[in-house]
């Protein structure tokens, strides 16, 4: 590993140097072995290099006693390089997966660190990309999952990148020997009920041993798998695009495609795209629960299907699908009086409405479907109110959240639909605002 002594370094910084605009690089700082390197590195290459600003974060998790002096030591370990440091104390939530939940907990520090052209720097190397790839492929994993972990992927308001993805254990073991570097060995590490610890510890040594080059290739397989996923991206970004057209409703401000351009893709083809929109909203469901889709996609036109998942719900109506999540799908408040129309109204979990023109006489009242609602509307005389919204095509799931403005018992108003959202003289009118996209993320 002679080489190491001069090629690390540059190794590194050519790695990095896509970044050095940044305005800030953070440094996701175990005191391991391998983020210690990472630090040394980087704080030595910002003698002699114009870098953007070094700080290092460590996150305290609490899961064991030995950890409550880690934060000490990658204090001075930062001093004696002239590194700040955060050290940040989460909350692991209690599950079915430790491992899961303390990497939850971690990375939502790190989101709340990185802002605007900010990097978080990991210090994950080549090893443990081919430990991801046996992990995964154990678990079924698809293309995405088997393409192991990214060198950089959008963090928060910044950008995560791992610049030792082409680096090997050996490599930085061999560099921190050099440089008498001194790095927390974590207990839970030998715990082999963890399934990386198994991998590591009882599975790649053998391994190893039968094909000395594993690590190698197995990381050199994950890029390829990272390559095709990219072409796999692009068809899906193909797709979609054929399926956002233009709704009758875009005032919702929900995420909507068109079903009849979805379903004369093929099978593989729909869920490959279907995928790709709901990565960012929702965790997917595994490749044996796809049966939600197939229902909501065959039902009949008169039928309401619904596929829940994790973090939302895919609704079909008019001709597209819909998804709804977080404020959409709690129930609503009661409504009642609008005190002064003159201002705008707040709904709880429901967005805003507002009154535009020559305000109405009041009392005025907001109320939500009940069923039975009349409207008198002019040269039409009495209207059932779900007959109206059946005219004019208003998602089954919008309906029961429209508030509808009334004087007493009578029907005055229905928000956004034309000819039913203001005065005969069409002197005044009513908006309604509801949750927009973020607002209704969960």
């Amino acid at each position: 590993m002679d080489s190491s002594k001069s090629d690390l370094p540059s190794r590194l910084l050519l790695t990095l140097e896509p970044w050095r605009n940044a305005a800030h690089w953070h440094l996701a700082f175990s005191g391991g072995l391998d983020s210690t390197v990472l630090l040394h590195l980087l704080a030595h290459l910002a003698k002699t290099q114009s870098l953007p600003a070094l700080s290092a974060i460590h996150v305290h998790h609490g899961l064991q006693a030995a950890a409550d002096a880690w934060p000490e030591h990658c204090r001075s370990v930062c001093d004696a390089l002239g590194v700040p440091l955060q050290v940040v104390r989460v909350q692991v939530q209690p599950g079915a997966s430790l491992e899961r939940a303390a990497r939850d907990a971690r990375y939502g520090a790190f989101i709340e660190a990185t802002h605007t052209n900010q990097v978080l720097l990991t210090a994950q190397h080549r090893d443990d990309q081919a430990e991801t790839l046996l992990f995964r492929l154990l678990r079924g994993a698809g293309v995405k999952g088997l393409s192991g972990m990214p060198r950089q992927r959008p963090l928060g308001s910044g950008y995560l990148i791992r610049p030792l993805l082409d680096i090997t254990r050996a490599e930085l073991e061999a560099y921190a020997s050099e440089h008498h570097l001194s790095w927390i060995e974590d207990p839970s590490n030998q715990d082999r009920q963890f399934s990386r610890n198994y991998l590591r510890h009882q599975v790649f040594p053998v391994l190893s041993e039968r094909w000395p080059q594993a690590m190698a290739t197995m990381a050199r397989s994950a890029a390829h798998l990272s390559e095709a996923q990219t072409l796999l991206d692009d068809l899906a970004k193909i797709d979609l695009n054929q399926a956002r057209t233009p709704s009758d409703f875009e005032w919702l401000g929900l995420p909507s495609l068109e079903l009849a351009a979805l379903a004369k893709l093929s099978a593989a083809r729909q869920r490959n795209a279907l995928s790709h929109w709901l990565e960012p909203r929702t965790r997917l469901p595994d490749s044996d629960h796809w049966s939600g889709w197939h229902d909501l996609r065959d039902a009949t036109g008169d039928a309401r299907p619904i596929w829940r998942l994790a973090d939302g719900e895919l609704h079909r109506a008019g001709g597209r699908i819909w998804w709804l999540s977080g404020g959409w799908l709690k129930p609503l408040a009661v409504a009642g009086k609008w005190p002064d129309p003159a201002l705008p109204l707040a709904l709880p979990d429901n967005g805003v409405l507002t009154l535009s023109g020559q305000i109405p006489d009041g009392p005025l009242q907001i109320r939500y479907r009940e069923g039975g609602e009349i409207m008198d509307l002019p040269g039409r005389g009495h209207r059932d109110l779900k007959r109206l919204l059946n005219e004019r095509g208003v998602p089954q799931f919008v309906r029961g959240r429209l508030p509808l403005l009334f004087k007493g018992e009578q029907l005055l108003a229905v928000p956004n639909l034309q000819g039913l959202d203001g005065g005969v003289a069409g002197d005044w009118n009513l908006h309604w605002q509801p949750l927009n996209e973020d607002q209704g993320l969960s």
